[in-house]
């Protein structure tokens, strides 16, 4: 494998928790696939199967799509367009053409492996203390989130638009016509989204989120038709004109003064908007489980997380305790939480702060870091390991909000694998909306706390610096030095632990993706130890309390998107946290 820098049916399956239906017929039936109403995990259940290609995505409009592009021959990155194209129509508070992506690549004809860093960034003009306004006065948190000053210069289209240059065989606006059709001819509301306006209820005294509500301010029904034929204007233009209509002319102009508008406006402009480029960066990759391993470069933070943490487990030999078992959850829980503690020390933007992954990787640091970990007691304290030079100095980054995101994976007939999650931060992200584009809050990922003891953290903000995220676009090579898995997932800092659960599974476990997927979960990345509610993993609250740890049993609706390919085919599962659904042939 080099990484570069820069004998089953032909027919199609449709798979969701409740096994193989009709595809439209799920989602217009308003069938929820939320946390609140999990299915029982069963050890026997069957993932969806194919022999040819595969896409698997939080949406079944959005599979469907991205499959029948790969019927038609389309690449890999064909069918993701395809994909986030529809996202951006049915799944809007998660994803579109005003958030940021990351795309780990396998191109199966090089042999090579990629990644592309297209996260929004800091425009050229933001303070580099974000939190307070121009007299020094702190800006309340829910105002901040919510306005212009945390917008980032988003990157999803010209990410895209790049990978399409080089690896797409379909014509471009072509890929656009799924998309356009349901956001101008209409498309059912998702149980997820619909659960997610049932949280937000002030969005129905919003114009630009009305049309998701009734005349009561209640949010319509699941399975409601609905249009957006603003967003449906705009894909037209992008697929005709190209990404860069987003990026310059009228377009950038309107972008800029939405962003400038409100209390709290933001620094984005036309500029910023044409100089926006993509990063293409060295993936970054272990040996474990006897598998090589790889994930997403820094400032995707998720990916060293990922790594350690699988690492870890493999050295504290986690298979041979059964899955669910208290065991298991304590060594799930201690290799979180120290990976969480390095993430949160030294992740950063490595064009801004040189972070050195190499000796967070190195096999003697992760032994020393297995090696904190007691058999049946938690550790009392948990801190990031020790690095040579100043950025040992430095204090741990707090960022303020816990992103949405969706994550797609895709095998096409050719064997190119895709890894592409993609975001617009929060839920909606910063609430403005652009001719249907729901703009990005991803400013809020930087340092909360800029300054610590007059240190200043890794993470802190910084004009065109890329705030760090947990999304966590994942590849493990077989034996034959092939994809053998394809994952990633939606949902905040619960992403990394949400795939480093499901790898376990798989690779630990023996598990198939379906049951690895559906595991409870299980998780310190997100400022807590967390135990999945309404599910066995809660059951395990005393046991582990009295092995030292602190659980909090809450909602953890993180959505895993998974492949496996073997010499027996593919196997495919989307996550019923969310309306995950994959899609072969």
């Amino acid at each position: 494998m080099r990484i570069r820098s820069a004998a089953l049916s032909q027919r199609k399956v449709y798979a969701r928790t409740s096994g193989l239906v009709g595809l439209l017929g799920a989602t217009a039936l308003g069938l929820s696939a939320c946390a609140h109403h999990l299915p029982p995990v069963s050890s026997v259940a069957q993932p969806s199967v194919a022999s040819t290609f595969m896409a698997a995505t939080a949406n079944p409009m959005a599979s469907r799509a991205a499959s029948d592009v790969l019927a038609k021959g389309g690449s890999a990155v064909d069918a993701a367009i395809a994909a986030q194209m529809v996202l951006a129509v049915v799944e809007p508070q998660a994803s579109g053409l005003g958030g940021g992506s990351t795309i780990l690549y396998w191109d199966r004809g090089a042999g090579s492996l990629s990644f592309f860093d297209g996260l929004a960034s800091a425009p050229m003009r933001m303070p580099r203390d974000f939190m307070h306004d121009q007299n020094g006065v702190r800006i309340p948190e829910a105002k901040l989130q919510r306005s212009g000053r945390v917008v980032g210069v988003p990157g999803t289209l010209r990410t895209l638009a790049l990978l399409h240059d080089r690896y797409g065989k379909l014509p471009w606006a072509d890929l656009f016509q799924p998309a356009i059709a349901a956001a101008r001819d209409g498309f059912p509301l998702a149980g997820y989204l619909h659960l997610v306006l049932t949280e937000r209820p002030e969005l129905a005294h919003e114009p630009q989120f009305a049309a998701y509500f009734d005349a009561e301010g209640q949010p319509l029904p699941k399975g409601t038709l609905l249009h957006n034929a603003a967003l449906a204007g705009t894909l037209e233009q992008v697929a005709r004109q190209g990404a860069e209509y987003f990026y310059t002319g009228d377009f950038a102009k309107k972008l800029s003064a939405a962003v400038a508008s409100g209390p709290y406006p933001g620094t984005l402009t036309p500029a910023d908007l044409k100089a926006y480029k993509v990063h293409e960066r060295t993936p970054l990759c272990v040996t474990a489980f006897n598998r090589r391993i790889c994930s997403s470069a820094l400032p995707v933070a998720g990916g060293l997380s990922v790594l350690q943490q699988l690492a870890i487990l493999d050295r504290l030999k986690i298979g041979q305790y059964a899955p669910g078992s208290v065991e298991a959850a304590h060594l799930l829980l201690e290799a979180s939480r120290l990976a969480e503690a390095d993430r949160r020390k030294y992740a950063a933007d490595p064009d801004y702060t040189r972070v050195d992954t190499a000796a967070l990787l190195d096999p003697s640091y992760l032994d020393g870091r297995a090696a904190l970990v007691a058999k049946g007691q938690a550790a009392d304290r948990v801190t990031a390991g020790t690095l040579k030079g100043t950025l040992a100095l430095l204090p741990s980054s707090d960022p303020m909000t816990v992103p949405a995101t969706t994550h797609l994976s895709i095998r096409d007939a050719s064997g190119n694998a895709l890894s592409f999650t993609t975001t617009i931060n929060l839920n909606f992200g910063s609430d403005i909306v652009v001719d249907g584009v729901v703009l990005n809050n991803a400013i809020t990922n930087f340092a909360s706390h800029p300054f610590v003891n007059g240190y200043p953290a890794a993470n802190i903000a910084a004009p065109g610096k890329r705030p760090i995220t947990t999304m966590s676009p994942t590849i493990v090579f077989g034996q034959n030095g092939q994809p053998e898995v394809i994952v990633g997932a939606g949902g905040g800092a619960r992403i990394i632990d949400s795939v480093v659960q499901t790898l376990v599974g798989y690779l630990a476990w023996g598990q198939n993706i379906r049951t690895a997927i559906e595991q409870p979960r299980i998780g310190a990345q997100n400022h807590a130890e967390e135990l999945e509610q309404g599910t066995s993993a809660a059951g395990l609250a005393s046991a582990l309390s009295a092995m030292g740890h602190h659980p909090k049993i809450d909602v953890m609706n993180a959505a895993v998107q998974g492949i496996t390919i073997s010499p027996e085919g593919l196997k495919g599962w989307g996550d019923p946290h969310r309306d995950g659904v994959a899609v072969g042939q």
